[in-house]
């Protein structure tokens, strides 16, 4: 079991960066693939990016893909998300949370669907001039 607290949200203007830290309270996340998810007022919970449990490969969805950065360093038990070139439509609360494991010819990779912890308080982005 692993409880995640998410933390480094604020407020950017356009253009800004912003690095949020996912750590792993009451357990760890060296055992799990993480993702970060986003929900924006009004709309859906979604999930932008994952990286995997080893080999530190990553996924990322069209809308963030070379903007965001997702790493990990198990020995501080966390989870980051570099966040670069933000725009308005970034504005969201941010979670983290375990994704599946996918195993396929190139090793080790995941998923970005929620699987068993998450949902924590989250960190609030807002992105305005």
């Amino acid at each position: 079991q692993v409880r995640l607290v998410e933390s480094g949200g604020g407020l950017a203007q356009p253009g800004g960066s912003l690095r949020l830290s996912c750590v792993g309270t009451e357990g760890t996340v060296a055992g799990y693939a993480m993702g970060w998810f986003r929900q924006a007022p009004g709309k859906e919970r979604e999930g932008i990016s994952c990286i995997s449990v080893r080999d530190d490969k990553t996924v990322y969805v069209d809308s963030v893909k070379g903007r965001f950065t997702v790493s990990r360093d198990d020995a501080k038990n966390t989870v980051y998300l570099q966040m670069n070139s933000l725009k308005p439509e970034d504005t969201a609360v941010y979670y983290c949370a375990t994704v599946p494991t996918v195993i396929d010819h190139s090793g080790f990779g995941c998923s970005i669907v929620p699987s068993g912890y998450g949902w924590g308080q989250g960190t609030q982005v807002t992105v305005s001039s």
